[in-house]
C-alpha cells in the first residue's frame, strides 16, 4: 500500500521539486567519514532508475552544526575508524533526529566501538537494539530477509541495529555487512553482481523507508 502511495505522490508532484538528496555526515575524531566515494552517487542513480524518483547526482556533505542539516531528511555516515561529536554537535544531532530526521550508519569495518559510544551519549535513554526481521525497513521496496553480508571481515553475521524514538525507527545501523562497499563501482572491491545487487536493495529499502515512514 505504501509503495503505491509513494508512486502516486511521485506522479502528482513536479519532479524538479522532489529531487532526492542524501546527506553525508562529516564527523570529527579522525575516522574516514569520506570512505567509499562512489557509493552515494551510485546509490542515487539506482534509486532514480528503480523508483522513478528524480535524484541528485552527488551527496551533500554536512557537519552536525551546519544549518542545512535541519532541512535534510536523510543523512548517511560510514567509516573505518574513530568518530567523535562535541556537546554542541550532539545537541544538534539529537534535535534533528527528534524533529524527524533519519540517520543511516554503515560500519565500513572499525567504526563500531566509537559509534556505539556516540549513540549512547546521544540517546542514553534509548539504546541501540536489534531491528526485527519483520520491521518495515526490510519489506519496503524489496522483500528482504534481513541485512545482507557483502564483505566477510570477521565472518560474523550481519546485523541491523536501531534507535527508536517514540516507537519510530530514527537511526538504522548496519554492522558486519559493509553495505557501502557493495554500492561502490564494481572495479573498486571486485564484488560479484549478486553482492552488489543485495547491497543496492538494502540501500534502496533504507532510503524508501525513511521517506515513507510517516505514512506507515
Amino acid at each position: 500500500m505504501f509503495r503505491i502511495l509513494f508512486l502516486i505522490l511521485l506522479l502528482a508532484a513536479p519532479l524538479a521539486a522532489t529531487e532526492l538528496q542524501i546527506g553525508r555526515l562529516q564527523y570529527g575524531g579522525g575516522g574516514d567519514w569520506y570512505a567509499d566515494p562512489s557509493s552515494i552517487p551510485n546509490w542515487l542513480d539506482e534509486v532514480e532508475r528503480r523508483t522513478g524518483l528524480e535524484a541528485a547526482e552527488r551527496e551533500v556533505v554536512l557537519r552536525p552544526l551546519d544549518p542545512a542539516l535541519r532541512r535534510m531528511p536523510f543523512v548517511y555516515m560510514t567509516g573505518h575508524g574513530q568518530l567523535r561529536f562535541s556537546e554542541e554537535e550532539e545537541k544538534a544531532l539529537r534535535e534533528w533526529l527528534e524533529g524527524g530526521g533519519f540517520l543511516y550508519a554503515d560500519d565500513n569495518y572499525g567504526m563500531d566501538p566509537s559509534f556505539r559510544m556516540a549513540m549512547g551519549r546521544l540517546f542514553p535513554e534509548a539504546s541501540l537494539e536489534l531491528v526485527p526481521q519483520d520491521h518495515p525497513i526490510y519489506h519496503s521496496w524489496y522483500e528482504l530477509v534481513g541485512v545482507p553480508k557483502i564483505h566477510e571481515h570477521d565472518g560474523k553475521p550481519p546485523q541491523g541495529w536501531g534507535v527508536f524514538l517514540d516507537g519510530r525507527l530514527s537511526v538504522f545501523y548496519t554492522h558486519e555487512a559493509d553495505i557501502g562497499d557493495g554500492l561502490e563501482d564494481s572495479s573498486v572491491h571486485k564484488n560479484p553482481p549478486e553482492k552488489r545487487e543485495a547491497a543496492f536493495r538494502m540501500a534502496v529499502n533504507v532510503l524508501y523507508y525513511a521517506l515513507t515512514r510517516n505514512e506507515q
